[in-house]
């Protein structure tokens, strides 16, 4: 049975820490897969008989499904429970993976990814909501931390295991490695994982549904359109985009005077938590960015094959998991606000020698910037999402979740698409001027971050003054 956080206010307890590994094994599967299969274009352009096109389809459909999936995970949670929605998006995600494995054409392909890309929409709030049940405010900082490494160790890793993979098997083994994962997680998950309460949740909102169900993604594929095309004048770009911004503003309306909606957006009526999603949003570019931009960097202009690049890439993961336990503690004992602002000044300090100087691709000092950014970035996502879980109430949290995880996708979509618009602009001057400008406009976004992180230290602030008056 799991010790909850009002059995055991601020002590980690064995059975507390079961569940959290239990559900980063999870999480483990969902991530790697993002990851592990970005490295295989080239391999399914060859071996499919098709074009990159069609190719990238494979990776779009996937992020629209996950997107599509994100606003009904507060209704299903409160529906069925948190515990029960994770273990059957684990079960589909691993199922999905495998049928993947023995697509037969493109097409088959892309259809599967959506269903791994719906199912893995559910699983990440859904774990965290199990998360956030089981740890209570007082301890979520240290289990939110250890959800956040593999978090950082995915991207780290999935590029070296997939040109592995690549380099001695073919391509079904990108999605063949997740079965073991997957089952291994839905057998520990049923031992230990809390089902959580069934709810009598109202009939779910359709039409709100639909209107944020489409304008979420039609929103995304604008973002993922403009990085491909470096222009907003195309209509394949600004035509979803409106028409996303105009189901999303119509969704807003039509849910602020329902009494029971899909999503409660009175949740942002709760200032940390609107400071909390604001900073979460205006960071994605400056976190995202730098994930796109840095193996670029590496293969541009270090020449660096998939394997290299992904081994050049290990310092950043590697900063982020030594970071991120050391992180957990600081958010739960000063705040995440204060530990966000340390995060967002040190990304900024690791940011700032890309963007000024010619630094050698493969230096050691260039390793000492991503291990840095690592570990800057374990101090600056993960406490501003435990800000703003802790910040609700157990019923909101299922609400909050899936929100701060739209927030996100959303954010670092249009950051990918942002900094891959600057350096496609920018290649006229040179791949070496291109690479400084790009992160030109990463150290601005870094700056924003640091404003934004000291606004919600200062919320955070007020709050416990106000709190220690009350008292």
């Amino acid at each position: 049975m799991v010790v909850t956080a009002e059995e055991a206010p601020g002590k980690m307890t064995p059975q507390l820490w079961r569940v959290c590994w239990v559900i980063v094994f999870g999480a483990f599967a969902g991530m790697l897969d993002t990851t592990v299969v970005n490295v295989g274009v080239d391999t399914l352009v060859r071996d499919l008989g098709t074009g990159l096109g069609a190719v990238q389809w494979v990776f779009t459909a996937y992020l629209i499904a996950l997107a599509v999936s994100l606003p009904a995970c507060g209704w299903l949670t409160r529906r069925y429970g948190a515990g029960r929605l994770w273990l059957a998006a684990l079960v589909a995600f691993t199922v999905a993976s495998a049928l993947c494995a023995f697509a037969g054409n493109i097409g088959w392909l892309i259809a599967l990814r959506v269903l791994q890309g719906l199912a893995a929409g559910l699983m990440v709030p859904a774990g965290q909501t199990v998360l956030g049940e089981v740890a209570g405010p007082a301890r979520l900082g240290r289990v939110v931390s250890t959800l956040g490494i593999v978090v950082s160790l995915g991207p780290a890793i999935g590029p070296l295991l997939g040109g592995l993979i690549l380099h001695s098997l073919s391509w079904p083994w990108l999605f063949l490695i997740n079965i073991p994962i997957g089952v291994a997680g839905t057998l520990l998950g049923l031992r230990y994982v809390p089902r959580g309460e069934r709810g009598t949740a109202h009939r779910p909102d359709g039409t709100g549904y639909l209107l944020i169900g489409v304008g979420i993604p039609a929103v995304i594929y604008a973002a993922t359109a403009w990085g491909e095309t470096g222009t907003f004048a195309s209509p394949r770009v600004f035509l979803p985009a409106l028409a996303g911004i105009a189901l999303l503003v119509a969704f807003c309306v039509r849910t602020r005077g329902r009494e029971h909606p899909l999503l409660d957006l009175g949740l942002f009526g709760n200032r940390t938590f609107a400071v909390a999603a604001a900073t979460t949003f205006f960071t994605g570019p400056a976190m995202f960015g730098a994930m796109f931009l840095l193996p670029l960097y590496f293969q541009v202009l270090g020449g660096s094959d998939v394997v290299t690049t992904g081994l050049l890439m290990i310092g950043l993961g590697a900063g982020s998991a030594i970071a991120l336990p050391l992180a957990g503690r600081f958010t739960d004992r000063y705040g995440g606000g204060a530990v966000a602002l340390w995060g967002s000044v040190a990304t900024l300090a690791a940011t700032v020698p890309f963007a000024v100087a010619d630094l050698p691709v493969d230096g050691v000092f260039v390793q000492a910037l991503l291990v840095l950014r690592g570990m800057a970035s374990a101090f600056l996502m993960m406490p501003v999402g435990t800000v703003a879980f802790a910040a609700v109430t157990r019923s909101q949290l299922p609400d909050g979740t899936a929100q701060i995880n739209i927030v996100m996708r959303v954010g670092g979509a249009v950051g990918t698409a942002l900094f891959a618009v600057v350096l496609a602009n920018a290649l006229p001057d040179g791949p070496a001027m291109a690479f400084r400008t790009a992160f030109a406009w990463l150290t601005g976004c870094s700056v924003a971050a640091v404003g934004l992180t000291a606004w919600l230290w200062r919320v955070q602030r007020r709050n416990r003054a106000v709190a220690g008056t009350m008292a």
